[in-house]
C-alpha cells in the first residue's frame, strides 16, 4: 500500500496552497494551519520553504484581522466577526496589561483573532505588532518543522499506522 502522505496530489497545491491555507486560518476562519503544514511536509515539501510559506500566510492573515479591527466600528465587529462588545471590553483589560505582546499569540484559536482585532481596534503600535505577530507565527511553525526534521520517519510510520 502506498504511503498516503507521499501522494503527488497533496503537493499539487504545494507551497502556494500552504500560504493561502495558513492565511485563511490566520483570519477568523477556523482551519488548522498545523495540519496544513504537516500535510505538505509529509508529502515531501521542503521544510524551510514550508516554514516561510506558513509563517507569511498565517502572519498576514492575523494582520488582516488587525487591520480590520483598526478600521472597524463596534457594529461591524459584532456582525462580521461575531465578537461581542463585552468580549472586546474584557480583552481591553488584557491588552492594557500585556499590550503589544498579545500579538505573539495571534496564532491561538479564537483568542488570537480577538487579540488581533482588539490590538487593531485600540490602535496598538502597528510596527511592533506586525513584528511580534510574524515572530510568534515563525516560532510556532519552527517547532513543527524541527519536530518533523528530528522525528520525520518515525512520525510517518506512527501516523500511517494510526490512519490505517
Amino acid at each position: 500500500m502506498e504511503n498516503i502522505f507521499q501522494a503527488d496530489w497533496l503537493i499539487e497545491f504545494g507551497y502556494w496552497g500552504l500560504l493561502l491555507g495558513t492565511f485563511v486560518a490566520g483570519t477568523i476562519v477556523s482551519l488548522s494551519s498545523d495540519l496544513l503544514l504537516m500535510t505538505i511536509l509529509l508529502a515531501g515539501g521542503d521544510p524551510w520553504i514550508c516554514l516561510a510559506a506558513a509563517t507569511v500566510g498565517n502572519g498576514t492573515g492575523a494582520m488582516t484581522s488587525y487591520v480590520m479591527g483598526w478600521f472597524a466600528r463596534w457594529e461591524w465587529i459584532e456582525r462580521w466577526f461575531k465578537v461581542r462588545e463585552e468580549t472586546l471590553e474584557r480583552q481591553k483589560a488584557i491588552i492594557k496589561k500585556w499590550g503589544v505582546w498579545c500579538a505573539m499569540f495571534s496564532w491561538l484559536p479564537v483568542v488570537g483573532q480577538i487579540f488581533m482585532i482588539g490590538l487593531g481596534f485600540y490602535k496598538v503600535r502597528p510596527a511592533v505588532t506586525t513584528l511580534l505577530t510574524y515572530f510568534g507565527c515563525l516560532c510556532r511553525f519552527l517547532v513543527w518543522v524541527l519536530l518533523f526534521i528530528h522525528f520525520g520517519d518515525r512520525f510517518i510510520e506512527w501516523i500511517t499506522g494510526w490512519v490505517s
